[in-house]
């Protein structure tokens, strides 16, 4: 339970870090989410999660 806590804190200070430090290129990935049709972004967040899950077996594995 740790460590989830922990990764949910570093999600949160790396969303931090782009809409504190680059507002601008957050609203325009916003609106270029917006255009974006539903299957690329489902794709996408599947490319993310395969990604997390192989850098959280890699490191703690």
């Amino acid at each position: 339970m740790q460590d989830f806590v922990a990764a949910i804190g570093l999600v949160l200070v790396i969303e931090g870090l782009v809409y504190g430090g680059f507002p601008g290129l957050a609203r325009k990935l916003a609106t270029e989410v917006l255009s974006m049709p539903e299957n690329a972004l489902r794709i996408g967040g599947l490319a993310a999660i395969a990604v997390g899950v192989a850098v959280v077996w890699l490191v703690r594995g």
